[in-house]
């Protein structure tokens, strides 16, 4: 099982990679919302904002999220690394469940290009 500084390295590769992105997915991740992401099997959330290309993560609450975000994820943790280190596809991942995803529509159709 992985552990909260193990998800929030994951958190922090996945925002560097982000932001070294170009082309449509910069386009996508151009936004300025914020990102709850809760870990299900740690009962942990990382509070933050994507803005400028990035993800930055302001605050590592215990439970689920206290306010709802713009952009909200629920995963396991060895889910969240496993979509990170790319040994486990976004895609299939949310498709049986194992990821969930809400957002308004309008950012979940920018999201899709990131997918």
């Amino acid at each position: 099982m992985a552990t909260i500084e193990e998800c929030r390295a994951a958190l922090e590769k996945l925002s560097d990679s982000v932001g070294r992105a170009e082309g449509d997915v910069r386009a996508a991740t151009a936004l300025d919302r914020s990102v709850s992401c809760h870990i299900t099997d740690l009962d942990v959330t990382f509070a933050g904002r994507m803005t400028d290309g990035r993800i930055d993560v302001r605050e590592t609450l215990t439970g689920p999220p206290r306010q709802r975000a713009d952009i909200r994820l629920a995963m396991s943790g060895d889910d969240l690394v496993a979509l990170v280190d790319g040994d486990l596809h976004f895609a299939k991942a949310w498709g049986s469940g194992r990821v969930k995803l809400e957002a308004g529509l309008r950012d979940l159709l920018r999201l899709r290009k990131l997918l």
